[in-house]
């Protein structure tokens, strides 16, 4: 039987932990490794079908002790989608003061995807969920896990389980959401990983989705010129330690930044029926809310990626114990231009060796890293076998990078 850890038991013998003693530490990747194994393990939370040991006994009422499996885990497929509805620069001109030439110059960007009519940020992740499965072959019945990293979810109490329904996983796997904005598919990664290695999970449905249109201010031209909304999408698999495609990541918060990038949540100006009843209880009952819309110190913002996000690729890439020449492709969130282009100068990468897409979708949050290697994948830049170093930043603030391998 499982027991409150999540490991299998049986009651005529003794548990996992008693009867298993080998000294666990924490890697500087982040993953668990046993110093008797020079190979990263998983402790699997499978049935202990697996665990019997046909040879060791002839009678069938004995079992041999559970034992650490090592297991990799890799990216095998990836999909992405996007609103119908493009904005041009041309056309946010004719509503705030600005032109073509100005926001392109400091951010990069010509156009942007807005969600609009009958889209959904449920449909758009269906859509390029869809997508990842039919690249990696993998039916949604053998999904055991759907992560669905935005910070705009359709329901506010989450979305991943109304994506499990759509694609048809009948097998009610495990879904839930992962809050972290532009960070949260480099999160959603690692999470990934760590239910793999750590919960004998094989086939992780990972899902970056947002439609920030939603939280803007689109007569603040020094937001509404920023933001677009898409979905990305990649299946992560289990495999063998040797094919192991994710070698390590670099994960960070700091709460005191949230001043620079925000949007809080804001009572509403008028009280409720309840709460204009001459009620003896002050505060109570509370005013109903909302969500302010996107609060952003560009200037702040730029300062910390440059400087945070070279220094987390580098702490990845030693962990990986890799050098940076070793790297094909250096994949940022796609946020502005210049904090793309800075980055790489600092990190030595020539401009071909850069993913931007930046241009045509604007920063769209946790959807730009998905969207922009399925984009390069299905383009064939990104080859089967190239290592590619990503980074995510973002609201918190937050910010985390990983050493992956595609395929």
């Amino acid at each position: 039987m499982a027991n409150a850890s999540g490991f299998f038991t049986h009651p005529s013998i003794p548990t996992f932990r008693s009867r298993i003693h080998v000294p666990i530490r924490v890697s500087g990747s982040g993953f668990c490794v046993s110093n008797r194994f020079s190979k990263r393990v998983l402790c699997s939370s499978v049935s202990s079908i697996d665990g019997v040991d046909k040879h060791a006994s002839s009678s069938p009422s004995e079992y041999r002790r559970p034992r650490l499996v090592p297991s990799g885990c890799k990216l095998i497929g990836c999909g992405s989608a996007v609103p119908s509805l493009l904005i041009s620069n041309d056309d946010l001109a004719k509503i705030v003061d600005t032109n073509d030439e100005w926001i392109a110059t400091r951010t990069g960007i010509r156009n942007r995807r807005v969600v609009s009519g009958k889209d959904s940020l449920v449909g758009l992740a269906v859509e390029a969920a869809t997508k990842a499965l039919e690249m990696a072959e993998v039916v949604p019945e053998d999904i055991d896990l759907v992560l669905m990293c935005t910070s705009t979810p359709d329901d506010l109490f989450g979305a991943a389980p109304q994506i499990q329904k759509a694609l048809g996983c009948t097998k009610n796997p495990l879904a839930y959401d992962i809050t972290a904005a532009c960070s949260g598919f480099v999160l959603g990664l690692v999470s990934a990983a760590c239910h793999i290695r750590g919960g004998g999970f094989k086939n992780v449905l990972v899902i970056g989705a947002d439609s920030l249109s939603r939280f803007v201010d689109w007569t603040d031209r020094g937001t509404c010129i920023l933001f677009g909304d898409a979905a990305g999408a990649v299946v992560v698999q289990a495999c063998d330690i040797e094919d192991d495609g994710l070698f390590s990541f670099d994960v960070h918060s700091d709460g005191d930044g949230r001043r620079h990038l925000n949007a809080s949540v804001k009572e509403s100006q008028i009280n409720g029926a309840l709460s204009s009843n001459g009620s003896a209880l002050g505060d109570f009952p509370p005013k109903q809310s909302s969500y302010s819309c996107i609060q952003m110190n560009g200037k702040e913002v730029f300062r910390f990626a440059v400087k945070c996000v070279p220094q987390s690729i580098e702490s990845a890439l030693q962990k990986a114990g890799l050098p940076a020449s070793a790297i094909d492709w250096l994949l940022l969130h796609q946020a502005n231009q210049r904090i793309i282009d800075s980055v790489a100068t600092r990190l030595h990468f020539p401009p071909e060796r850069v993913i931007s897409n930046l241009a045509n979708y604007g920063n769209t949050s946790a959807a730009s890293i998905p969207l922009a290697l399925d984009e390069a994948v299905r383009s064939g830049k990104v080859k089967p076998g190239h290592t590619i170093a990503t980074s995510g930043f973002g609201a918190g603030l937050t910010w985390g990078s990983a050493i992956i391998r595609w395929r």
